[in-house]
């Protein structure tokens, strides 16, 4: 049996900031991740941050990544890797697997869950085909594995996941047939999209696919239009040969953990869909078990840092490493950022915040 004052479940950006946040306070921190690398979706992000300085603007998802990881080394956090918890019980005990052989079990005073999110898969004739995956896997292939999915991609989505992956398919080599998006109009931030448009990759708002079509594998795709009510309208389909479809067709949090600890839920779709509901501190209603990051609600990396740091540093002031004032000023300071980063062009609260509210055990 092990014995940690602060657990973390998760290696991702919100679990290092948190790591970083708590080990900073005094305590000693145990981070647990199931893959064999840390710094989650960092390493997949080559582009630019947006927003302030103190958000990492201009610098790249894997230069902060690497940073974390320094940071992390320097404050001598335990880092556990191809390990994954399986279970938590009422006294905060997690059970720990550890390459897929080895039990065992590690007692927590303070969890925070910092497990992110999945991609989520859309249903068509066709789409178990090889070549059908998610964005987020070709950007793994590319970015991580130096390995290109296809030669002749269609992508499905036009947030800034599906307009930023197309981009980086065709810096590594790969032709972007089209951007088929649902939706009347597209999704992602105008300066992500522009690149992509520059490039000569169409966009068809309005549409989606009918099909994937193939012997063995992708081969060709087959778009319709949608109608006002998002209804296929016949006579409107049209083929494209492609031999890689990807779907940046949102996220789902992996609240699994969460529901296991006993944690209450709401559902905000606008979010990801169940959330564990918690406080100002990132606290859920099982006391003790924190969340941040893609948990608690689908936003930007940047957003999930300060998740990770404001969840760190209650869980630090929780087991008393801050006195009341000095926490105080920092939960603060952090929430600050957090609006900071969830402000509209012109200052106003955007509705993804009025959202949090619901999350936070608030009424609108």
């Amino acid at each position: 049996m092990y014995n940690y004052p602060v657990v973390i479940i998760g290696a991702g950006p919100a679990g290092l900031s948190a790591a970083i946040e708590a080990a900073s306070a005094g305590a000693k921190v145990l981070v647990i991740d199931e893959n064999d690398k840390p710094g989650g979706q960092l390493f997949k992000q080559i582009h630019k941050f947006f927003g302030s300085r103190e958000h990492k603007a201009g610098i790249r998802g894997i230069r902060i990544g690497n940073t974390l990881l320094e940071e992390t080394a320097k404050l001598n956090i335990d880092v556990w890797l191809n390990a994954e918890v399986c279970s938590i019980d009422p006294h905060k005990t997690l059970w720990v697997v550890k390459d897929k052989a080895t039990s065992t079990y590690v007692k927590a005073e303070k969890i925070i869950l910092a497990t992110g999110a999945t991609e989520n898969a859309v249903h068509f004739p066709g789409w178990t085909l090889p070549g059908v995956m998610g964005a987020g896997a070709a950007q793994t292939m590319i970015n991580i594995h130096r390995v290109l999915p296809g030669k002749n991609v269609l992508m499905l989505g036009s947030g800034n996941v599906g307009v930023i992956v197309s981009y980086q398919l065709m810096q590594a080599g790969a032709d972007v047939a089209a951007i088929v998006e649902a939706a009347p109009q597209l999704g992602g931030y105008g300066v992500h999209t522009a690149k992509v448009c520059r490039a000569g990759v169409p966009f068809y708002t309005s549409h989606t696919i009918a099909r994937a079509m193939g012997v063995d594998h992708v081969e060709a795709a087959e778009l319709v239009q949608l109608d006002a009510q998002w209804n296929p309208m016949p006579g409107t389909e049209k083929t494209i040969a492609v031999d890689t479809i990807c779907l940046a067709t949102g996220l789902t949090p992996l609240v699994e953990l969460a529901w296991i600890a006993g944690c209450q839920f709401t559902f905000i779709p606008q979010l990801g869909g169940h959330l564990p509901i918690h406080n100002e501190f990132m606290e859920t209603t099982a006391p003790g078990i924190y969340v941040a990051g893609d948990i608690s609600g689908i936003e930007e990396a940047s957003t999930a840092m300060e998740e990770g740091r404001l969840a760190g540093i209650s869980a630090a002031a929780a087991l008393g490493y801050y006195d009341k004032t000095t926490s105080a000023t920092l939960v603060k300071q952090a929430w600050n950022r957090l609006d900071a980063l969830r402000c509209g062009e012109f200052g106003e609260t955007r509705k993804i915040s009025k959202d949090r509210l619901v999350a936070l055990g608030k009424e609108h």
